[in-house]
């Protein structure tokens, strides 16, 4: 059976993630750190994993296996995810895959050694919109839809 895993900490689709779960009748999984409150729906969980960096990640990546969808914008999180066989949605509906998950976090290395060395360098990409959040809808419902007919 697949699962819905959501990396929830600053996670912006959460009901939109929730709503196609139900319809799909495919158990959710919140993960975070604390600060969300229980969902009423019976397949959604809360799981609040110990406070520290990664922690949720790491719960995630050792949960997650074939057949499970894992929503999350952390690309090492992604790639930890994939390699266990999951399939990974990131918050915008932009599906990872072995295939993208390299150049994509050689892409943040490098910003990352762009930004320690120009502290002024601006980052940060366009603003979360309803195209996105449409978007995200539409490529977690087809991932779902996959993860239930391969099961």
């Amino acid at each position: 059976m697949a699962t819905l895993y959501i990396d929830a900490d600053a996670c912006p689709v959460k009901a939109e993630a929730e709503r196609v779960a139900t319809r799909l009748k495919v158990p959710m999984v919140l993960v975070c750190n604390g600060g969300l409150r229980p969902s009423a729906n019976p397949l959604v969980t809360l799981k609040i994993v110990a406070e520290g960096p990664d922690e949720a990640d790491k719960w995630i990546a050792d949960e997650c296996g074939p057949g499970d969808v894992v929503v999350t914008a952390d690309l090492p999180l992604a790639d930890r995810c994939l390699k266990a066989g999951a399939q990974v949605i990131q918050h915008d509906g932009e599906v990872l895959s072995i295939a993208n998950i390299g150049p994509r976090l050689a892409t943040r290395d490098l910003m990352a050694d762009i930004r320690s060395a120009n502290p002024f360098h601006q980052g940060g990409g366009a603003a979360f919109s309803k195209a996105d959040r449409s978007r995200f809808l539409q490529s977690l419902d087809r991932a779902l839809t996959a993860a239930l007919r391969a099961s």
